[in-house]
């Protein structure tokens, strides 16, 4: 190949790599697009390697080949990590059909099974598997083994619902985990480990909730915040490309055209004269019968709780008696949110405005049951407390009176008495194991009422609209009942709430953790049929622009008040003397100096009473204010700098559309005045030009001038030319002295608009 040949090559090679990277650019239709990007890719594959010189020519044609080859592996191994995502498909499904607010509770449930799944693999790992196989087997000691009172129901179906029997002496809870400082030939110190993973656990979880919202905060952008540009935010940005149904697409249409209705009826909806102190006072009731459900909802809860521990001394109790607080806690969360929105249509609220309002008090109802239950519990404790210590009075006295009996008995006070059988010996409340049993009972229901709901409110509802609409008097389908929608703001809430009661019980039931793994692993697929094959698309589709991040904020917000109870029972509240890791220790945290004490170098003993110091401690926290202070500080001062760089921005574009205005007025002014003009022959005429500028037909002269100043005038020969054809012809002869000035009010230029030279 000669060297003209390759030259030219390279250049329809180039020209090829060209159209094949601003293919996307050509305003062709899709097919054509295809088929040149084909024939590039053809070409660019076939002569390209041709492209080196001598010997260089197959070492250059090998690079194009990896290079190729690397960048279709590097796609590959996308396309990889994408299908490896779990449920990545699913989820598309249901965005398809649904759109991405829907989509969006389906991605914050994932992403709940991810951090469970760690929490679940740190507590497994360093908790239950270390008890499981360097501990003491089950039956060696009193509170790995049932007592003998129990043993003939502990596998009754009705007592292992309970979660008492064979369950309640399990990894299951608290109390099965033993007291040693090491176990096994490794010298694992479990319950350091058992303390550091109940406080690690919380500390992972904020990390993460953190982070993710960090990140978050970063997507989205263009919302047409401020109320500026609202048609055009609205215009551009409101349509949600990864509908793939026809239904959802229709319904989006509709959402999308409603709330182009609603952006006009806003500002009629302000200047509305209406009896604004009858609103006032419908509010102020609606606000006040909303106060009073909670605290009848907190005052109930707190009635059951006090009850059930009345009816724990009680042997004949119904099934609804043994359930009671869960049976109540459930239906309060289904009854109490419709019964909140049905008092809120009081309001007459905005509907954005009256979606917040029930969130927060969706929120402040689970809030409050949940801290009611909690209270409620820790009344039970501190009574269980009062207990401990007369049965561990009681024990000790039973222990030497079996020893002393043994020995009168044998006659010989060198002989050793048999060991009790662990399941003779007296045990004590255990109020750990207590707290545990409740939040695992209380999980357990929550996620019998919730599938039941989905079966029952949803599943059973389609069957019935689907089979009966037929031979029904109305039409089922676009009537009552109609096909169910997702509840997003509902099944969100209750996400949330579980997982308060997660953090807050894994401390006293380390199997709480699995069970929560198990109840979002069936969620997903559960929901997910149930949102296919029993729901329609909302009316309203909305996109999850922000929904994250507020998801992400409730879950910050219930992490922190799920690790009060928590740390109160690590600080203040004794541990039981006869079951637990801690057990025998005046608290829990006890055990990280007895670890620093009798594990740990003695420099390090005291560089950690100098950490522990008030002195050290009030100045850190205090520099910690100051930081967060300045932190904020500098965000606030950048959040003005971006709102002023806003209103320059704004003025900037009033000030162009100002000048375009003006412009489009100062010709419209012209044209009027050129209309006024009586007769067109009183202007003075144009000067003759060259024969070329005449053989180019009559094209009107350019308007150059600035009008609307009385000190210039108005130049008419100009504006006259604006809307008759070119009187120019061509120059035979020089020109001779000036004829008449212009009309009065007129400007003449020494270039423009000069009068007719005199003829001889």
């Amino acid at each position: 190949m000669s060297e003209g040949e390759m030259a030219r090559l390279m250049e329809e090679v180039e020209e090829k790599k060209k159209l094949i990277a601003n293919i996307r650019n050509k305003p062709w239709r899709m097919k054509r697009r295809l088929e040149h990007l084909k024939d590039a890719q053809q070409f660019v594959d076939k002569f390209e390697g041709a492209l080196g010189k001598g010997k260089g020519r197959k070492l250059y044609a090998y690079k194009v080949m990896m290079t190729k080859k690397w960048i279709k592996f590097q796609r590959d191994f996308e396309n990889f990590k994408t299908a490896c995502i779990p449920w990545e498909r699913k989820i598309k499904e249901v965005e398809s059909h649904f759109g991405s607010s829907v989509a969006s509770y389906f991605i914050f449930l994932r992403w709940m099974y991810g951090m469970n799944l760690v929490l679940f693999g740190l507590t497994f790992g360093l908790v239950v598997i270390p008890e499981l196989l360097m501990g003491l087997p089950y039956g060696t000691i009193p509170r790995k083994t049932v007592p003998r009172a129990e043993q003939d129901t502990a596998m009754d179906y009705s007592v292992l619902m309970d979660f008492n029997g064979y369950c309640k002496y399990s990894v299951l809870f608290y109390g099965y985990y033993n007291s040693q400082r090491t176990i096994g030939f490794l010298k694992f110190r479990l319950p350091l480990s058992y303390l550091m993973v109940g406080l690690g656990t919380f500390g992972y979880s904020l990390m993460v909730v953190i982070r993710t919202m960090a990140r978050n905060a970063d997507v989205g952008g263009g919302d047409g915040e401020d109320g500026e540009f609202t048609f055009a935010w609205k215009m551009f940005t409101s349509w949600d490309y990864l509908i793939g149904n026809s239904e959802t697409a229709d319904n989006k249409y509709a959402s999308i055209t409603t709330s182009f209705k609603e952006s006009i009826v806003d500002e009629q909806e302000n200047q509305k004269d209406e009896n604004i102190h009858l609103r006032r006072f419908l509010r102020v009731l609606a606000n006040v019968m909303i106060i009073c459900s909670l605290g009848g909802s907190g005052y109930l809860i707190y009635f059951v709780v006090k009850r059930s521990q009345d009816f724990a001394t009680r042997d004949d109790l119904s099934w609804y008696e043994k359930n009671e607080v869960e049976i109540v806690m459930s239906l309060l969360g289904l009854v109490c949110p419709p019964l909140f929105e049905t008092i809120a249509e009081l309001e007459d609220y905005h509907p954005r405005i009256a979606l917040k309002w029930q969130l927060g008090r969706i929120f402040a109802l689970f809030l409050g049951n949940l801290y009611t239950f909690l209270f409620a519990l820790f009344d039970e404790v501190n009574a269980k407390l009062e207990e401990e210590d007369s049965i561990k009075n009681a024990t000790i006295w039973a222990m030497k009176e079996y020893y002393a009996n043994f020995t009168a008995y044998n006659n010989d006070s060198s002989a050793t008495a048999p060991p009790i059988n662990p399941a003779d010996i007296i045990r004590g409340p255990c109020w750990e194991t207590t707290v545990g049993i409740e939040f695992v009972k209380l999980t357990v229901s929550d996620i019998q009422v919730t599938y039941l709901t989905i079966l029952i409110g949803d599943f059973l509802r389609a069957v019935i609209v689907r089979f009966l609409n037929y031979c029904w008097c109305w039409d089922l389908e676009a009537g009552f009942p109609s096909y169910a929608e997702f509840d997003i703001s509902g099944n969100v809430l209750g996400l949330v709430f579980n997982q308060g009661m997660i953090w807050m019980g894994a401390f006293y039931a380390p199997g709480l953790v699995g069970i929560n793994v198990l109840r979002l692993l069936t969620s997903m697929y559960y929901q997910c049929w149930a949102v296919m094959s029993c729901n329609v698309p909302h009316e309203r589709v909305f996109k999850a622009s922000k929904s994250n991040n507020f998801y992400m904020g409730l879950l910050l917000l219930i992490l922190f008040l799920s690790l009060l109870p928590v740390v109160y029972t690590i600080m203040s509240l004794p541990p039981s003397f006869d079951c637990g890791p801690f057990s025998g220790k005046g608290k829990m945290f006890d055990v990280i100096s007895e670890t620093i004490d009798l594990d740990l170098p003695a420099f390090m003993g005291t560089l950690f009473s100098y950490a522990a110091n008030p002195g050290l401690i009030i100045p850190a926290v205090l520099l910690m204010v100051l930081a967060i202070y300045y932190l904020n500080s500098v965000s606030e001062a950048y959040i003005n700098s971006n709102n002023e760089l806003k209103k320059k921005m704004q003025m900037q574009r009033d000030e162009e559309k100002n000048r375009r205005n003006n412009t489009n007025s100062t010709n419209q002014v012209m044209k009027d005045l050129e209309d006024l003009l009586p007769n067109r022959s009183l202007a003075p005429k144009a000067p003759a030009e060259s024969s070329a500028d005449n053989d180019q037909g009559g094209k009107p002269a350019k308007v150059t001038g600035k009008p609307g100043t009385a000190a210039t005038g108005v130049n008419l020969q100009k504006d006259v030319s604006l809307a008759s054809p070119n009187p120019r012809i061509a120059v035979t002869h020089p020109p001779g002295p000036r004829g008449p000035g212009p009309l009065p009010g007129a400007e003449t230029s020494r270039s423009r608009g000069r009068a007719q030279p005199s003829r001889n």
